[in-house]
């Protein structure tokens, strides 16, 4: 993929501003997730309001970025965002309430830290939840972290977040390759857990028949 000039980054940062554009002088929220479909580990969700004056070039659908780009963007936006939260919830739970309801109650969290942290968000836009119990009105969009500058940054934050729990948990769960598939269901994964059972991040609900 050819490199974009920064006139041309700009001009995508632009169109990616457009739904926060429909809230002037409002506090604008982006959340995201990673990790809904994992067999291991937990679901991790992000919430950024970003600073309209100070622009992060490059956001994007996370799963668009290369690694190297992602962890560039990580640091940014924590660098510049005016305010960010990153929830995680473990397979436990997961397994108790199930991933959809877990993810929510991830996202609902993000809000009250973000709200703890004194930027309360005027208007939340998600990437396609429907997320019910916030206060604040809710725009789900669909594949909204390709759509929006503020959904993009907290796909970021997530995904990068979720990444490194999971590199963690290789050393701590060794043989089952976490650093490698981030607890996705590869035919490695699969074959692991045939070989050497369940360990305690995986998530039951999703492994009642092993492939």
């Amino acid at each position: 993929m050819a490199k974009l000039t920064i006139e041309q980054l700009e001009e995508k940062y632009r169109l990616l501003s457009e739904y926060e554009s429909k809230y002037p002088g409002k506090l604008v929220a982006g959340i995201d997730e990673a990790g809904r479909g994992p067999l291991a580990g937990p679901v991790v969700a992000a919430a950024c309001i970003l600073d309209p004056a100070v622009p992060i070039l490059g956001l994007d659908d996370s799963k668009k970025l290369t690694e190297k780009k992602r962890e560039a963007l990580f640091v940014e936006i924590q660098e510049k965002a005016l305010a960010y939260a990153v929830v995680r919830v473990e397979a436990d739970r997961i397994d108790t309430v199930n991933i959809l309801n877990a993810t929510k109650e991830a996202m609902r969290e993000c809000v009250s830290r973000l709200s703890a942290s004194g930027f309360t968000p005027d208007v939340l836009l998600i990437d396609a939840v429907k997320l019910e119990g916030v206060s604040m009105p809710v725009e789900a969009i669909i594949k909204g972290d390709a759509k929006s500058n503020s959904i993009a940054a907290a796909s970021v934050l997530a995904k990068v977040t979720r990444d490194h729990i999971m590199v963690d948990y290789d050393s701590e769960f060794p043989g089952y390759g976490f650093a490698k598939h981030k607890g996705y269901g590869t035919k490695d994964h699969y074959a692991a857990i045939r070989e050497q059972g369940m360990c305690p991040i995986h998530r039951r609900s999703f492994l009642k028949v092993i492939h």
